[in-house]
């Protein structure tokens, strides 16, 4: 068997999650195989695409590690391909023209809802006359192109994850809409149903991978393969992206576009890896976590469910920070030196590399998201820190000022600066001025950093110290105490 799948993206938006996990499925069942992955924009409607978009995708699937064999193609440059199997149709007497107005098509909808009927096209214009043609563009109206349904037909295919599918052609809606601002001399604009079945013989797709919402146009792409004489590729209708309340995910939901997820802080493995739960699960239910390539060995659509597939931002937290704390520090430090820039933290990210990455080790193992460095790492980067209130309240304690003055003096009159000189300046404090360890610790904490609680306190003054920042924010602290 040759396997040709393809991801089909429309550029009107962003790169959508639900999308991503389409191209995370197609792009796992093409490596299985060792098959091919083409990727197709389909920008037939001009109107709302977009060429940032488009962009968009590409950058996204880029990041996210799903390379791509044939494309992009661009269905906007492949008109002529369209034109010619509506020709074809017209020709045979498989499609015709329909001159229906809107306020036709309104009340033709209107009365059937009035008789509690589903609303379709009557199929009206489907044995116009040529005088009644003339008369109709004669009126200056303008036409669609339908594509003739049979009531009666049945059509029945075998999905690869729902097993067999069988729609009746009088649930079709009427016969389908195929191009739009059509005259006796100009074919119109090819839509959806039509472009997409003719993309898939010529790209010669051998199965088609896409989420449950398209469906219901499968029975009709059907009948469109079968209009243009062509074998059906074999379709996978994948389950549906829902948010906590059992629902479609949506924009309503927040964050949806992989662009967002990656300026959440999540990294493109951890989010490729996610996707690949979504709906689908692996021989060895206790193996959550792997590449991309690992999960091609083992992909397959026997495992992939029925069932919607709930989107769980804890699991996807999870999941990134066991990602995050598997990296070597200095791609981590790369990693978070574009958020500590946007966060409009100083520093020279080639002079200071060596500290940086001394405070990636610091942190690292602290982090789920790489968003979490940033308030995390405030205080390393910003004096006077944001002193909290209560480590304002810590600090006017009585005895508390003194001890961090003698702390002050000591680090000043030495040359060299190290943890374990810290420590004996501490346990100095504590014994010639009668204070308890633990109050010395929360004191200094809360003058180096501006609060009672983050990354060890030894470790953290050693980075300060190595940037001047100790012995200022001990002076600072006078005017609190």
């Amino acid at each position: 068997m040759t396997v040709r799948v393809r991801l089909a993206p429309s550029p009107t938006g962003n790169l959508h999650i639900g999308t991503a996990r389409t191209a995370v499925f197609n792009w796992l069942f093409a490596r299985h195989h060792q098959g091919s992955y083409v990727l197709r924009i389909e920008d037939t409607d001009l109107a709302r695409s977009r060429p940032e978009f488009t962009e968009n995708i590409l950058e996204g699937l880029k990041w996210l590690g799903l390379d791509w064999d044939e494309g992009p193609f661009f269905q906007s440059q492949r008109m002529a391909l369209y034109q010619q199997a509506i020709q074809s149709l017209l020709e045979r007497g498989l499609a015709y023209h329909c001159y229906c107005t809107p306020q036709e098509l309104e009340e033709m909808r209107a009365s059937q809802k009035a008789q509690g009927k589903a609303p379709r096209y009557d199929n009206r214009h489907r044995h116009l006359t040529p005088e009644a043609r003339a008369a109709f563009e004669a009126e200056g109206r303008s036409a669609v192109i339908r594509f003739k349904i049979e009531e009666e037909r049945e059509i029945t295919w075998k999905d690869m994850v729902r097993g067999p599918v069988t729609w009746q052609g009088k649930d079709l809606g009427g016969d389908m809409v195929i191009a739009r601002a059509a005259s006796s001399t100009d074919i119109g604009q090819p839509l959806y149903n039509l472009v997409v079945v003719v993309d898939d013989i010529d790209m010669q797709i051998s199965h088609v991978i896409r989420g449950e919402d398209h469906i219901g146009n499968t029975p009709k792409q059907i009948l469109l393969y079968e209009a243009l004489g062509q074998s059906l590729p074999t379709f996978a209708h994948t389950p549906l992206i829902l948010n906590e309340a059992g629902q479609k995910l949506s924009k309503r939901d927040g964050v949806t576009s992989i662009s967002e997820f990656r300026s959440l802080g999540f990294v493109a493995p951890a989010l490729a890896n996610y996707m690949t739960l979504l709906g689908w699960s692996a021989p060895d239910a206790t193996q959550e976590i792997f590449s991309l390539s690992e999960a091609a060995e083992i992909f397959g659509f026997d495992r992939v469910n029925r069932a919607g597939a709930k989107f769980d931002w804890a699991k996807l937290d999870w999941l990134n920070s066991q990602y995050l704390h598997g990296l070597p520090v200095p791609d981590l430090t790369d990693l978070l030196i574009p958020f500590w820039q946007e966060a409009g933290y100083a520093f020279d990210a080639q002079g200071d590399r060596s500290w940086l990455e001394a405070l990636t080790a610091l942190v690292g193992p602290s982090l789920v998201r790489l968003t979490d460095a940033v308030p995390m790492c405030e205080f390393f980067f910003v004096t006077p820190p944001h002193w909290t209130d209560e480590a304002t309240a810590l600090l006017k304690q009585e005895g508390v000022l003194q001890a961090l003055n003698r702390i002050l003096a000591g680090v000043e009159a030495q040359s060299d600066f190290s943890p374990a000189l810290a420590q004996t300046l501490i346990q100095e404090v504590v014994k010639t001025q009668g204070i308890k360890k633990g109050l010395v610790m929360r004191a200094l904490r809360a003058a180096l950093t501006g609060d009672l609680k983050g990354p060890d306190l030894m470790e953290s003054w050693n980075l300060l110290h190595q940037r001047g920042q100790d012995t200022l924010r001990l002076r600072l602290v006078q005017d609190i105490a």
